[in-house]
């Protein structure tokens, strides 16, 4: 291979090796929600408060926050922009699947939390960042709309009165395309991304969860604690938050937010046999809609 051919090959071997990693942190936060809108309504199960669950998630986050913070420093972000990264990704996202789940069903929160994010985020990138929508775009949305609609029908019929779930729900939905965006926006490195979602809002939120609940966790066994704490804390908010924002940075907002789509398609399914949670003929069609439009999507490349 002459000089000038590898020259050229480079950086399409570049690109093909970023993407390849940005899919594979992609799919990374996939299992990694799709767990978390599990064990957020399991949680409603274990007599966990919202307001205790969300304590077992910065406790788990704090020392893996310090940890970050001595490996590569604070974060050298805007006081700003740190405050409105925490308050869509740290508090808005989780209090949503926290209070929510405790008035519907875990496919009502895969659904309206992850399942409309790319229309969410694709709105707000096209408002703020001025990006378009392909036609392959618009189809995969399309199918994805889809089956997330007929996903919606089976579910919601089986638990009248989630309504009230299902509007906080749609709160955590666009507090997650906000931060989406900003990511995008501003550049924000996935190391730094990861510290602030870990570090800062335990500080935050830990004293005056402490003063006013004092021991709250009476009742429940250690080991349930111990689950929560690892995987509130450790999984969904440090390593999420790192694969996430890499995955963005690598794929775009729209990839990235088109294959997390396919969250609620497994959160249904696998809510059914852990939780008892029943899905008809139509949330099964659904599933297979999500499962498409998120391939259409993802194999149209784009961002």
């Amino acid at each position: 291979m002459s000089a000038d051919s590898a020259s050229l090959a480079a950086p399409a071997l570049a690109a093909r090796r970023e993407r390849g990693i940005g899919l594979a942190c992609a799919l990374g936060v996939l299992a990694i929600w799709t767990g978390f809108i599990l064990s957020a309504r399991l949680a409603t199960q274990q007599s966990l408060l919202p307001w205790d669950l969300a304590a077992l998630r910065y406790l788990g986050s704090l020392p893996v926050g310090l940890a970050m913070a001595a490996a590569f420093g604070l974060p050298r972000l805007p006081w700003r922009r740190t405050l409105a990264l925490m308050a869509t990704a740290a508090f808005g996202f989780p209090f949503a699947a926290y209070v929510g789940t405790r008035y519907a069903p875990a496919a009502h929160g895969g659904v309206l939390m992850t399942g409309l994010l790319p229309f969410a985020t694709a709105l707000l990138a096209a408002l703020v960042l001025g990006e378009g929508w392909s036609r392959r775009r618009l189809l995969s949305l399309g199918v994805v709309g889809l089956g997330i609609g007929l996903l919606a029908l089976g579910s919601l019929g089986l638990h009248p009165g989630a309504w009230r779930g299902d509007l906080i729900f749609l709160l955590g939905c666009l507090s997650w395309a906000a931060f989406t965006v900003m990511l995008r926006l501003w550049r924000v490195p996935a190391t730094a991304a990861a510290t602030i979602l870990a570090l800062y809002p335990p500080l935050l939120y830990l004293p005056p969860w402490l003063l006013l609940r004092g021991l709250p966790f009476e009742g429940v066994g250690g080991l349930t604690l111990a689950y929560h704490l690892v995987y509130q804390g450790v999984l969904a908010v440090a390593v999420a938050g790192f694969l996430f924002t890499r995955a963005v940075t690598a794929l775009g907002g729209a990839t990235t937010t088109t294959i997390t789509a396919l969250v609620p398609a497994l959160a249904a399914l696998l809510a059914w046999p852990l939780l008892g949670e029943p899905l008809g003929a139509a949330g099964l069609l659904g599933v297979v809609l999500v499962s498409a439009g998120m391939m259409l999507g993802v194999l149209g490349g784009g961002r």
